[in-house]
């Protein structure tokens, strides 16, 4: 016959057990935010940080976490999606050839395609042409992208049906070049970004072969090295999408960004997002706030 008398003193230890590590990781949190905050709160600029466990059950965001900022090239992830939503749905095929004329390679913005091909009249498949866009973060790419999908309405419409309800995309990056008032219509939260990183990451937005290529696309990011990667070991796979505005003529930073998902030494992954907006601070503040906040989070995990 079993003995049932020591039950309620194991669980009586075991409750104390789990109260002790929820009081414990509740306080490793709390420190996190501490050290997070201690290296924005003395900066003349807006900063949302946001940090989401993929794999693994944490989340945490600083006072600016809800609040929606200016995206500036991190829209063109979203973009990225959208397209390939069209490829999922057999509407476009990624080695299909996207024909980019002269007149489509704009002067005056940042453009990789532009420098290689100051002509134009070429073909490009639509895999090169998205890896332009999100990995180099070429503006023409960017807004070939949208013409060929049907505009910023079309991104709009299926980033919200994908559950995502704090963005808004009104302005293409020629608009946006227009004036710096026009890269304040293209905004998101931390939250969100970090959710739709999540559900992407997942497989819930995209197929399984289009969120590996955009997985690598991201992955092969050559923008912002100064940003979330620039503290992480050599090697550590970061997929990830900047986003910047440079200065207006009174100095203003209007934003300096950068989402990703970064995988940790045990193969688990997180998403981070983090945006300094309304800055008055220097382009070696605004980034090195970014890669701090990033080296702090990823050695916190990393210690667990």
């Amino acid at each position: 016959m079993k003995n049932y008398y020591g039950y309620p003193k194991i669980l009586k230890n075991l409750t104390f057990f789990l109260l002790f590590l929820s009081f414990f990781c509740f306080a490793q949190k709390q420190d996190l935010k501490k050290e997070i905050n201690a290296i924005t709160n003395d900066k003349n600029a807006t900063v949302a940080v946001s940090v989401t466990g993929i794999d693994f059950p944490l989340h945490f965001e600083n006072k600016n976490g809800e609040k929606k900022l200016p995206m500036l090239s991190v829209f063109k992830f979203h973009i990225a999606l959208a397209v390939l939503n069209k490829v999922d749905q057999g509407k476009l095929k990624l080695d299909q050839p996207i024909f980019i004329k002269k007149a489509d390679l704009l002067e005056n913005t940042w453009s990789p395609i532009r420098e290689k091909y100051p002509n134009g009249n070429i073909e490009m498949p639509l895999s090169e042409l998205i890896k332009y866009t999100v990995a180099k973060s070429d503006n023409n790419g960017c807004d070939l992208l949208l013409r060929l999908i049907g505009g910023t309405e079309t991104v709009q419409k299926f980033i919200n049906n994908k559950g995502i309800k704090n963005f808004t995309i009104k302005a293409d990056e020629a608009q946006m070049h227009k004036g710096y008032e026009f890269m304040y219509w293209n905004t998101t939260t931390t939250n969100d970004s970090n959710l739709l990183l999540m559900n992407f990451f997942d497989g819930k937005v995209l197929s399984k072969n289009s969120t590996s290529f955009l997985m690598k696309t991201m992955i092969e990011t050559t923008t912002g090295t100064t940003k979330i990667v620039a503290q992480l070991p050599k090697g550590t796979p970061v997929a990830h999408k900047t986003g910047s505005s440079g200065k207006d003529e009174k100095g203003l930073t209007i934003a300096e960004n950068d989402i990703g998902i970064i995988t940790l030494p045990n193969g688990k992954h997180y998403a981070i997002s983090v945006f300094v907006s309304d800055s008055m601070e220097t382009e070696e503040t605004n980034t090195k706030m970014i890669a701090d906040i990033s080296k702090r989070v990823f050695d916190y995990f990393s210690k667990k």
